[in-house]
């Protein structure tokens, strides 16, 4: 057996190894996908227009704090989303041209028009779009963290198109579908604010010493009342400054906990920076009431006892699951903007169980009804192939499990298609070592005339299907993907099995004899 010989049969045995040793055990490696395994289908929509309006309120309240600063007092600030701009009154009298200079330092990307007695700041149309754009993304990797978090295996969490607000969420396995749902539309913005005021029954006797209205650095919020056992009995207003102490952007860590009573609550720990401001706040502000603010929802507002620097708790009526609910949010970080769903689908287990036996037992049809056909009208040379196409499905679900790919149902259908296409391939190379026979030509000539001759024809035609399936993939989503993904490994195991195997095949029959005088073709 000559040297060329023996590299190839060894190439074949080690892909075969390789290929079982990524596949075993295959209850583990194959990964299903939602249509198989069942769980939930969710398409969202971020409302970039709070993200945007987030940007403008935080500019306003920017340029107002800074001026301060510097010496300049300025009126109330009002924000138009529409216009994707703000509004600040500006009192007679007020040095302009240190006001410009605050705003082209602290807002350089706002165009500034100077009007009687206000002035207002545009946001550019392309820094709204990468605004937009960068708030779909953040909510992407936000919600990735969350469902990581929570424990889904194999989900898919991917935009819908370039530049849109769509997210599609899909979740196998998911047997509760409503705390998933919670978990991701929470923004969980958390913020701890000055108290001015509070609490109250309600708002009018809140604003009463106030003359009964907001001063423009503070805000109404609302939160539970409850009684002593902590039960909720009613509601209750506080007044607090606008600009927040720390937020949870500031977070370190969350974790459940509890609170003095034992009840259950969230731990939380600052990043250093954050630690060493909130330090030097509570330190100055003891025995005052600091508001613990939750999607602007006042928690608790408790008493500042002593210096506070890198720990605090977040207490209220949480059950054990909302309070580890609640630090899983605040540990993957807060949404930029709300999320709309749009779309909700559930799949059973029971539906994705028979979809996988139905897939499988198409494919077995298809791959006896396949190999029947080649041994009845190729003979022997039937069986090469077979051997080919066995060899090629081994490779097939080795690549996939060996890359993490999720079988989907359109992936079954997918190897089906792959089935048929494996002997494609021998069929152009049996007919043309046909032709090379017909003409006279020797067993030996024909066979390597015919796999010759045949490679150019399925290099194009597996090439141009590749082609097709890689655009499936990059454009396609979920299961566009997962057919995409099945029939792309398909074509190249199918291109080594029909060209490099069968011929090896072959060149082992004929090996040692120095003439053949027929083929079983």
């Amino acid at each position: 057996m000559d040297k060329k010989l023996l590299w190839r049969i060894a190439l074949i045995v080690v892909v075969i190894g390789l290929s079982l040793y990524s596949l075993y055990p295959p209850q583990e490696k194959i990964h299903l996908g939602l249509d198989l395994k069942g769980g939930i289908h969710l398409v969202l929509r971020v409302n970039t227009d709070d993200a945007l309006k987030a940007e403008l309120d935080d500019a306003a309240q920017r340029l107002v704090s800074q001026a301060k600063d510097k010496g300049i007092t300025l009126g109330t600030a009002t924000t138009d989303l529409e216009s994707l701009s703000f509004t600040v009154e500006v009192p007679p009298g007020t040095d302009t041209a240190a006001l410009r200079e605050v705003a082209d330092s602290y807002l350089p990307e706002f165009k500034v028009s100077v009007g009687a007695g206000k002035w207002t700041f545009t946001l550019p149309a392309n820094v709204a779009r990468n605004i937009r754009d960068q708030a779909v993304k953040q909510a992407l990797q936000t919600i990735r963290n969350r469902i990581d978090q929570f424990g889904v295996s194999e989900p898919v969490i991917q935009r819908q198109g370039l530049e849109s607000d769509r997210v599609l969420v899909q979740l196998p396995g998911v047997d509760d579908p409503g705390r998933v749902k919670e978990l991701i539309s929470n923004t969980a913005f958390l913020e701890l604010k000055e108290v001015v005021a509070g609490p109250a029954p309600d708002r009018q006797s809140l604003l009463a010493r106030l003359g009964g209205t907001v001063p423009p650095d503070a805000e109404v919020l609302t939160g539970d009342r409850k009684d002593m056992d902590g039960r909720v009995i009613g509601k209750e207003y506080w007044l607090v400054k606008k600009a927040a102490i720390i937020t949870g952007r500031e977070l370190r860590s969350a974790r459940r906990s509890q609170d003095q009573y034992g009840q259950p609550a969230v731990s939380f720990s600052l990043v250093a920076s954050a630690a060493e401001k909130f330090g030097k706040y509570t330190e100055s502000h003891i025995g005052t009431n600091m508001a613990i603010v939750l999607d602007h929802r006042v928690m608790s507002a408790p008493v500042i006892r002593g210096r506070i620097s890198d720990e605090g708790i977040i207490e209220g009526s949480f059950s054990v699951q909302e309070a580890e609910d609640l630090s899983l949010v605040l540990r993957a970080g807060a949404l930029p903007a709300s999320i709309t769903y749009l779309e909700e689908r559930t799949v059973g287990p029971s539906l994705g169980h028979d979809s996988v036996v139905r897939g499988v037992r198409a494919a077995i049809g298809g791959l006896i009804a396949v190999m029947l056909f080649m041994m009845i009208y190729y003979k022997w040379s039937g069986l090469n192939a077979n051997l080919a196409l066995t060899l090629n499905i081994v490779i097939l679900m080795g690549a996939m499990a060996y890359f993490g790919a999720t079988l989907t149902l359109p992936g079954i259908a997918g190897v089906i298609l792959t089935i048929g296409m494996a002997v494609d391939a021998n069929v152009l190379i049996f007919e043309r070592i046909r032709e090379e026979l017909e003409v006279g030509k020797t067993v030996k000539s024909a066979i390597e005339a015919g796999f010759g001759r045949a490679f150019g024809t399925i290099l194009d035609a597996n090439l141009t299907t590749l082609i097709a399936a890689l655009f499936l993939f990059q454009f396609g989503t979920g299961p566009v993907k997962g057919f995409a993904v099945t029939l792309s490994i398909g074509i190249l195991a199918s291109m080594f099995t029909a060209v490099f195997v069968s011929r090896t095949l072959y060149m082992i029959i004929l090996a040692g004899k120095d003439r053949v005088e027929s083929l079983s073709i």
